[in-house]
């Protein structure tokens, strides 16, 4: 059985309860359906205990849950029912947070992120991203980067899914100066990042030096949306190989009042587009 935060267990309890009751069955009728005794699903619905794969996979089976929303759930409780991820063929390199955070990326409906330092890793060009993983591990294999890097671009995947990842990501000027691999590689990645940024699924919005301070100074972060569960939304504070979620409401929203807060004190999306594009051409 694998850990997952008890406030995700909760949530993943409370939907399977709405489930089991959208299909008409006490927990007692459930119970008798997969064999269990009615205690077992009382422990899962009300986050006392965590639920293991195959048990999982039976009660998603039991209340005929379709495979969208199947996949979710999957997620949600850190389970892989659903099959093993790309991600999991780099399981010697990427620890278990890292895992959970990219089967949780690939779930969500929306991302709202703050880069401080760097270019969004969803956003990031193959060169770019090979010097930021070699710039913060430096001293490891060429073998280990190079995976590294391999995952840092297989999760761009998720902007070109049939149902794409919306992002929207705030960047401090001082990432679009910084020479991350040299002139050519900012200059290349400036470029592509202005190319990107015209998808309609993607908004980018520069925080320029002329705002001075401002309350996301202290780090980067993503908020995660979901779709088609109330009330799970959560923040990660990404790091390169590891990930710490926040998910007590209160975090939340703390958050997701600090993204408004810098949304509406960035350029406008053509005017980051116009800074990027100058900063660009001058690289």
């Amino acid at each position: 059985m694998r850990h997952i935060p008890e406030v995700r267990r909760r949530r993943l309890g409370d939907e399977l309860r709405r489930l089991r009751q959208k299909a008409g069955l006490t927990s007692d009728d459930l119970a008798r359906l997969l064999g269990w005794h009615q205690s077992k699903v009382s422990r899962i619905e009300t986050g006392v205990s965590g639920v293991k794969d195959e048990d999982l996979a039976a009660l998603l089976d039991a209340l005929d849950v379709d495979p969208q929303l199947r996949a979710l759930l999957g997620a949600l409780a850190g389970t892989s029912n659903n099959g093993p991820g790309w991600w999991m063929a780099y399981g010697g390199v990427i620890p278990p947070q890292y895992r959970d955070f990219i089967s949780l990326e690939s779930q969500a409906s929306s991302a709202h992120t703050l880069e401080t330092s760097v270019i969004p890793g969803l956003l990031q060009t193959p060169r770019y991203a090979r010097a930021v993983t070699r710039a913060a591990l430096d001293g490891q294999p060429p073998a280990t980067v190079d995976s590294l890097v391999e995952v840092r671009l297989a999760r761009q995947e998720v902007l070109r899914a049939p149902a794409p990842l919306k992002l929207h990501a705030l960047l401090d000027e001082a990432v679009l100066h910084r020479q991350v691999g040299g002139r050519g590689v900012l200059r290349e990645q400036l470029r592509t990042l202005s190319e990107v940024a015209r998808l309609p699924q993607v908004c980018v919005q520069v925080l320029p030096f002329t705002v001075g301070g401002y309350i996301g100074l202290t780090g980067p972060f993503v908020i995660f949306s979901f779709p088609r569960i109330t009330d799970l939304d959560l923040v990660v504070l990404d790091h390169l190989t590891n990930s710490l979620y926040l998910e007590r409401k209160e975090d939340i929203e703390a958050y997701r009042a600090a993204f408004e807060s810098m949304r509406a004190h960035a350029l406008s999306p053509e005017k980051s587009l116009d800074l990027i594009a100058g900063i660009g051409d001058a690289a």
